[in-house]
């Protein structure tokens, strides 16, 4: 293929992902199963080329990206306060669901081996962090039940990634518990140390950095360099990967400058969303070639049907299984894990978030060419990243008839407002020690109304049957803005000022807009 032609299926690849994620959305479906179900149609278009998949570009390529930017958007103090419940199923939950789906498919399919059969248990044993995130923000689930979905998905993938090489040496060679454990130790110290030491070094280049633009080309290559120099060391490039996202997004109001952590936040939100939402079209592109070689199999369209379901089965009842066996431990095990516990209805939400995705697909290609039914395994690979999607489908039903208490947002939305009023009152006080007598009495005055506003209008507020003082201002405000964007764009139309004021000014319009609606607790984009 040529390459104006790759090139311009690559083009055509985007514009399909983001229309169909995009009308998805408008009319509430899944934007992932939709995605895969406009693969899988496409994939039997006769002038479509065929896909194939290579494992490195989606280790390599797709996966650092995709966890990093997960993890610079997810709270580690938040992690921190719930790393047992993390470890149990990123560590423990992984390694039961190789044992039990392991045995399991041994059983089932004679002409696989014991290690190739804990070889593909190892690659369809982590959730997928994309779609767990986007499913677990979209139900209303408990903050606690998010934060631990989220660090069970983003830690999970180094736990089975261990496992499967572990697997794959066995079906090559013979080897020992011990030397299982001691790689699974490297792989972790290894890849914790290589995160930490490139989220250290990130964060020091970044405090001499004052340009946004090379503050997020040095985040863009930041997972990359990670994984990298994480693999050629032995450890987990996936955890080191996690490990560095999780510093940075941590140390970023410490040592960028505001326009960096915006830039850097729209570009990794748009990089996210591109390659998340293109994976599952990639999935779905791959059905038909991943069809042919299950028939090829010869085992017959029935059995096969039957070996998924069974498959499918046996990981949902096993991740069920743990889940619940660790509520009762964390419910009537020792005071200390009492406190910790959480209810039998949270444990039914974690059960049913069990989607694979991206790791899945691409851990099977892994497999060496002569694992006995190679084939058939990556065809019930597929089938469990599909079917795992759509019973993602039932999960907002399931959190609406357990009736979990969902976010309160008014709450939420009140500690904003205070904690913004603290912080305005803390720059009061900056102003009275750094002003003089030199300073224009007009100018003190506007930074100490702009200030005090929202601590006045919290501590003097309106009677019940009046809009409050901060919804009035914001909804002012708002349309002042609109105002101020439409005089702008005018004056740019006629031509009374040159094109680089235009913009400076705009972007400021677009900054305070873009706090306001911080602030008051609304958000442009869902996602």
């Amino acid at each position: 293929m040529d390459p104006v032609t790759t090139i311009s299926w690559i083009v055509a690849f985007v514009i399909v992902t983001v229309i169909v994620t995009g009308l998805s959305r408008r009319v509430g479906w899944s934007a992932p199963v939709a995605l895969v179900a406009v693969g899988g149609i496409v994939s039997y278009i006769p002038a479509v080329p065929r896909v194939e998949i290579e494992p490195d570009v989606i280790l390599y390529g797709l996966l650092p990206p995709l966890l990093f930017a997960a993890a610079i958007r997810t709270s580690l103090i938040d992690v921190r306060a719930r790393n047992d419940s993390i470890l149990v199923l990123s560590v423990g939950l992984v390694a039961f669901t190789v044992v039990v789906v392991g045995f399991a498919t041994w059983l089932l399919i004679p002409i696989v081996s014991l290690a190739a059969a804990f070889a593909f248990a190892a690659v369809i044993a982590p959730t997928d962090a994309v779609a767990v995130t986007a499913i677990a923000g979209r139900v209303g689930l408990p903050r606690r039940v998010v934060t631990i979905l989220e660090g069970e998905s983003l830690l999970n993938d180094a736990t089975a990634l261990v496992a499967l090489n572990a697997s794959i040496a066995a079906i090559v060679s013979i080897v020992s518990p011990w030397r299982i454990a001691g790689d699974f130790a490297i792989a972790v110290l290894a890849g914790v140390a290589v995160g930490l030491i490139v989220g250290y070094a990130m964060s020091f280049i970044r405090k001499k950095l004052r340009a946004p633009v090379l503050d997020t080309s040095l985040s863009l290559v930041t997972p990359y360099f990670a994984f990298i120099v994480a693999q050629s060391l032995h450890g987990s490039g996936v955890l080191a990967v996690v490990v560095a996202g999780l510093f940075l997004g941590t140390t970023a109001p410490l040592v960028q400058s505001a326009e960096a952590r915006v830039a850097e936040a729209l570009n990794w939100r748009t990089i996210q969303f591109l390659l998340e939402n293109a994976v599952f079209l990639f999935i779905g592109l791959n059905f038909a070639g991943i069809i042919e070689g299950a028939v090829e199999t010869n085992l017959g369209v029935w059995p096969t049907i039957g070996l998924s379901i069974a498959v499918l089965l046996v990981l949902t009842a096993s991740r069920f299984a743990w889940v619940m066996a660790t509520t009762l431990l964390y419910r009537r095990g020792p005071q200390r894990l009492r406190q910790r516990s959480w209810s039998w209805r949270s444990g039914v939400a974690v059960s049913s978030a069990g989607i694979r995705g991206v790791v899945t697909l691409a851990a099977v290609f892994l497999l060496p060419e002569n694992t006995p039914g190679g084939e058939l395994l990556q065809f019930l690979a597929f089938v469990v990243v599909v079917g795992t999607l759509l019973e993602g489908l039932a999960l907002p039903t399931i959190i609406r008839r357990l009736k979990l208490p969902a976010p309160n947002v008014a709450q939420e939305h009140g500690e904003r407002q205070r904690l913004m009023a603290e912080a305005q009152a803390a720059g009061i006080v900056r102003l009275d020690e750094e002003s003089t007598d030199q300073d224009e009495e007009r100018v003190i005055g506007r930074l100490r109304a702009n200030a005090s506003f929202l601590s006045d209008a919290l501590t003097n507020p309106q009677p019940d049957d009046n809009e409050p003082l901060v919804a009035a201002y914001n909804r002012l405000r708002r349309s002042m803005i609109l105002a101020e964007r439409e005089a702008v764009l005018q004056a740019r139309k006629d031509g009374r000022y040159q094109e680089a004021a235009v913009l400076a000014v705009l972007s400021a319009i677009d900054a305070e807009e873009t706090a306001l609606r911080a602030t008051s607790g609304k958000t442009a984009d869902p996602e």
